[in-house]
């Protein structure tokens, strides 16, 4: 018999309340038979387990069953408050509170070893509160209205169903189904200008995987970039994306949408990167760069 395996069945009962033998057998690849074994054996070791019979039956801990804190080792709770504290440093407004009443508990702190702040430079009250109504709005379930400007540069109002936050590459985004486009968009928090959480409630659905999903299009981008600025380089490629050349040049190559802010990311570079692939995207930068160049000359 596990040890191992039996807290993993208490935990499965307590995450999910009430489980059927063959679903535990199923989840923890043995048979139905040495599930009613374990049973037992937290049931003699004073764990308040008891199964039904019948079609609404299965395996059940009791109502108000709460697991004692001795249960985890000193190490795994200083794991506990330390990944509470890596939330709290997000701006998490409840991890803080908890971490406090957990160390009561255990009887033991933390050091404090991280500072994250995730707010842009300076006044960052704006962006706490629209954290705060998002993470309101997807625990609850509340569709938002919000005023979006687009890559493209327009401004646009729409009711949106938030789905999940994520944060990718330096930046938070919200996965959400949006209203007004009868399909799932990605919205940049930092581009959201306005938003008002709504009383109105919605039925989730799952987000769709990045290649199931047609607006997410990426091409191979190949970039060769002087080694002058080899610090952005890294800064904002992963190391498996970047082939060192024998002058000290980096090529640099990933899968990215090719689009308007794509095209002000490259700019930003200036004459320190030549673009390798595809062969439209350099025609795309040469215009660009031609219209910025007529535009100054005219002054």
């Amino acid at each position: 018999m596990s040890d191992s395996r039996l807290f993993k069945i208490l935990y499965y009962l307590l995450d999910k309340g009430n489980a059927t033998a063959p679903e535990l057998a199923a989840a923890f690849e043995v048979s139905s038979r040495t599930i009613y074994r374990d049973i037992e054996a937290l049931s003699g070791a004073g764990i308040p387990v008891y199964t039904e019979p019948g079609r609404n039956g299965g395996i059940s801990l009791l109502h108000d069953f709460i697991l004692d804190r001795t249960i985890l080792s000193e190490h795994e709770r200083q794991e506990l408050l330390a990944a509470l504290q890596s939330i709290s440093a997000t701006g998490y407004p409840s991890a803080k509170e908890i971490q406090t009443k957990l160390s009561a508990l255990f009887h033991t702190t933390t050091e404090n070893w991280i500072e994250v702040d995730f707010s842009r430079w300076g006044n960052s009250a704006c962006d706490n509160t629209k954290f705060e109504q998002l993470k309101t709005a997807l625990l609850q379930h509340r569709e938002m209205e919000i005023l979006y400007e687009s890559t493209a540069g327009k401004q646009s109002r729409r009711i949106i169903q938030p789905l999940k936050l994520s944060y990718k590459s330096k930046d938070w985004y919200i996965k959400a189904y949006c209203l007004k486009r009868q399909d799932f968009r990605l919205f940049k928090l930092n581009r959201i200008l306005e938003l008002k959480l709504l009383t109105k409630t919605f039925i989730p659905r799952p987000y769709p995987e990045p290649q199931d999903s047609p607006q997410q299009f990426c091409q191979t981008i190949v970039l060769l970039f002087s080694k002058t600025i080899a610090y952005r380089v890294y800064d904002e490629f992963d190391s498996t994306q970047i082939k060192l050349q024998e002058n000290g040049d980096l090529l640099a190559s990933a899968e990215m949408p090719v689009d308007p802010w794509l095209i002000g990311y490259l700019l930003s570079f200036g004459t320190k990167v030549e673009i390798i692939e595809p062969k439209e995207l350099r025609e795309i930068l040469a215009a660009q760069a031609k219209e910025i160049y007529e535009k100054y000359q005219c002054r």
